[in-house]
């Protein structure tokens, strides 16, 4: 398995089809639901569908995507982080989540912080954006740690739930 990119505790890694399971339990986690919404993937089928879709299909359309967060020390996926681009942000925004076991152990920060680093120096992004629930106090903080700021709340297309917006 070919990895994007390593940090001294994890390996990032493309998502694969093989992954389904992961991804069954990663978006139905409670975090992920209060966070990030209900995406209806209950099964294998769904999964695939989901990682077809959207992070394998956008490696081959931007060269990035949301990438598997995997412990080196024993391959154990344990999250998501990566970059996304959306029709409705005019730039990429960076997206990460976890496993509640394995969140509060600074995995995540380890995660976007070197996803930041690669946008910037791999990708020569100038400009990476986040998205935020207000309520979402850990990944405002993260989003701060990693050096984006609060720009703007705003709303996306079809939709009327207020989002904070941040960028580098």
């Amino acid at each position: 398995m070919s990895i994007v990119f390593e940090t001294e505790r994890l390996n990032i890694r493309p998502f694969t089809l093989q992954d389904t399971a992961f991804i069954i339990e990663l978006v139905n986690s409670e975090g992920w639901l209060k966070n990030i919404g209900d995406r209806n993937i209950k099964n294998t089928t769904d999964a695939e569908a989901y990682l077809a879709n959207g992070p394998i299909k956008s490696y081959t359309q931007h060269n990035f995507g949301l990438w598997m967060v995997e412990l080196k020390n024993n391959h154990s996926p344990i999250g998501m982080c990566g970059l996304i681009k959306r029709d409705t942000l005019p730039n990429p925004d960076i997206g990460f989540a976890f496993l509640p076991a394995f969140e509060k152990q600074g995995y995540a920060f380890e995660a976007a912080q070197a996803t930041m680093q690669y946008a910037t120096n791999a990708l020569k992004l100038p400009t990476v954006l986040a998205i935020t629930l207000p309520e979402n106090s850990s990944s405002i903080k993260l989003l701060n740690k990693i050096g984006l700021q609060f720009v703007e709340h705003i709303t996306m297309p079809g939709d009327d739930e207020k989002l904070m917006l941040f960028s580098n």
